[in-house]
């Protein structure tokens, strides 16, 4: 009976095996790389695509193919063999098998070797990877499955285009540890926010200065603590205990809402760039003034300083360094077509009227270089006139913070002039305030 009882149990696990496996709630698209199977979400997968024809992109990754036109929308393309150091074969007629993903609220140009067909599975067949599973790092990848005596490789996508934003994070982080480390020099001394229990407060501060960093990735240091405190003042108001903490990603954007500098991702409005116009110097020190601008993003910041130092400067010539490490926004940004409407008017006497509407004229164009680049990587510039840096320093870790701002020292000429944002500050006893909100200038001690 023993026997009978272990062969009907086995029989009854088969069975459970076989309903598992023909309950398909899990479908992937398959490729090859470098003659291995793999397979990534159908739901991430937009399209399918061939091509050939890439615009170059300067200083970018050397996994990074370039850009494509997609019908009208410019996009990144990551050759994924590349980026995994695997082999890459030479195709006669230069054309690519190319996965469309779309990523969050991104989409990518995936060049991979061959791609093959959609595998339906059941979830609960997906095993975790292990190391001993291809060439590629465990980390980008989400499990493995068998179906029909072949092993595909799932890959992790969101894992794959986010990862050079969790790696500088994480490898700034405390050994071991989730929670961000604020070094001692950066330790704010205790002040007493008016209604509140002092340790109480600090308390609360402390955790909002943990949870920033991990929910964010933006850093509380010297440079916007002054912020932070008076931002935390105004956020306890009717709050207590946990409501005071940051819980996910609606609060911590609610909190940092009044951090940003006016004009953020558009054209800088007339009062604020009159103010920027006023802070700068009168006369400039040198015939050509060279302007360093982290994080343009799209270009509309550049841009609008660009028209500001020609009307503040009409006798010298300037040239804009402009770094972002946004590969989709900087392609995009020296070719951009605007309506008259949406432009200030102190940058209308700068543009032309095209055939599918206005644009900078070649003059402004060839004063500004835009540039794919990170820039905590090595930053090949001549000595600086400027540096326009707003909102850029307070979502770097503190140590590159540090970094960052002993190179504006460096690369400063005498005299020369640093922009924040109008939230953030350089307090070090080296620096000199130049000027009143909105904007936040300093230039060096002499």
């Amino acid at each position: 009976m023993a026997i009978v009882r272990d062969l009907e149990t086995v029989n009854a696990e088969l069975q459970e095996q076989k309903e598992r496996v023909e309950n398909v709630d899990f479908k992937m698209i398959t490729f090859s790389l470098a003659g291995k199977d793999y397979g990534v979400d159908i739901m991430n997968v937009k399209e399918i695509a061939k091509a050939d024809k890439f615009t170059y992109v300067p200083n970018a990754a050397s996994y990074v193919r370039g850009v494509y036109n997609l019908r009208g929308d410019i996009i990144p393309v990551i050759d994924l063999r590349s980026f995994f150091h695997l082999p890459v074969e030479k195709k006669e007629n230069g054309i690519e098998n190319m996965l469309i993903l779309a990523i969050e609220d991104r989409v990518y140009g995936t060049i991979v070797d061959k791609i093959d067909k959609v595998v339906g599975i059941n979830s609960e067949s997906i095993q975790p990877p292990h190391p001993i599973f291809g060439d590629i790092n465990i980390k980008f990848i989400s499990g493995v499955v068998e179906k029909q005596g072949d092993l595909y490789i799932i890959l992790d996508g969101v894992r794959i285009f986010s990862i050079s934003e969790d790696d500088k994070t994480k490898s700034r982080l405390p050994e071991g540890g989730d929670t961000y480390y604020m070094p001692p020099a950066y330790a704010p001394p205790a002040q007493e926010i008016p209604g509140t229990d002092i340790s109480r407060a600090e308390s609360a501060l402390d955790f909002i200065r943990q949870s920033l960093p991990a929910i964010k990735r933006f850093y509380p240091s010297s440079i916007n603590e002054t912020w932070l405190r008076s931002r935390f003042a105004d956020w306890s108001i009717g709050r207590q205990g946990p409501e005071l903490q940051l819980k996910d990603l609606e609060e911590a954007d609610k909190f940092l809402a009044r951090f940003y500098s006016p004009s953020t991702g558009s054209f800088w409005e007339d009062e604020y760039a009159t103010a920027v116009k006023t802070a700068l110097p009168d006369q400039s020190s040198s015939n050509t003034i060279q302007v360093w601008n982290m994080g343009c993003g799209k270009g509309y910041e550049t841009f609008s300083f660009a028209c500001i130092l020609e009307s503040k400067y009409p006798d010298s010539r300037f040239k804009i360094w402009a770094n972002d490490n946004d590969i989709m926004a900087i392609s995009q940004a020296p070719n951009m077509l605007f309506d008259l409407d949406e432009v200030p008017e102190y940058c209308r006497a700068h543009m032309v009227r095209g055939p599918n509407g206005y644009t900078f004229n070649q003059e402004i164009k060839d004063s500004i270089l835009f540039e794919y680049h990170d820039v905590l990587n090595d930053n090949s510039l001549p000595d600086l006139d400027i540096i326009l840096a707003r909102d850029v320093l307070s979502f770097f870790p503190v140590q590159e913070q540090v970094k960052l701002v002993h190179e504006f020292a460096e690369r400063l000429k005498t005299r020369g002039l640093v922009i924040l944002g109008t939230n953030e500050e350089l307090t070090e006893a080296e620096w000199r305030s130049m000027a009143k909100r909105p904007v936040s200038a300093f230039t060096q001690r002499e």
